[in-house]
């Protein structure tokens, strides 16, 4: 289960650096494809909110439980959840905003670089705490048994990553191709 956070991980940081170069040229005064940069919204939001963001908290629920079960009760800190919750309204204000663009509704340039540049902050700031503090404490205090346990609990919310698995779906299928052009070309 910690493979598959950290897989989810590198793939949301290609996501994001898209994002990211999707606002520089906006802030250039470029064109961009505003399709594509909802149907990478649109994944973070059907993926990443629903099934790998219940992961990591499910994950860290167990987490403190099983701290508190051995005697090594950690400090109260809802950060995790605090920024799921954050980096969903940012998700929400982002997206509204692109269907409003792709209705025809004038957003302001501004507007949009600005959401544009707060979401991708906003993941990488969470993707770094985690990496940096929550996944090393799984690494060192869950094992086998654990994993296990929390794959179980997390059997209903799991589901097969929509862009980056090997199924036959065609949802998101420009972006892959996106992807793919981008990846030819580092």
């Amino acid at each position: 289960m910690l493979k598959r956070l950290k897989r989810d991980h590198q793939h949301i940081a290609i996501l994001l650096d898209i994002l990211t170069g999707k606002h520089i040229r906006l802030a250039e005064g470029e064109a961009v494809n505003f399709n594509l940069i909802r149907d990478i919204v649109e994944y973070m939001q059907g993926y990443t909110e629903h099934s790998h963001h219940p992961l990591e908290d499910i994950t860290y629920d167990y987490y403190v439980k099983k701290m508190a079960n051995i005697g090594k009760p950690l400090e109260s800190n809802d950060q995790l959840h605090r920024e799921h919750d954050k980096i969903t309204q940012a998700t929400s204000s982002l997206m509204y905003s692109l269907n409003m663009i792709l209705s025809d509704v004038v957003i302001s340039r501004e507007k949009l670089i600005s959401d544009l540049v707060n979401y991708t902050q906003l993941q990488l700031a969470h993707m770094q705490f985690e990496e940096k503090l929550l996944f090393p404490q799984f690494a060192q205090h869950l094992d086998e048994d654990d994993w296990q346990a929390i794959e179980k609990i997390c059997y209903t919310k799991l589901v097969d990553d929509p862009l980056f698995s090997d199924n036959d779906n065609v949802i998101f299928e420009e972006l892959r191709e996106h992807i793919a052009r981008v990846d030819k070309k580092r």
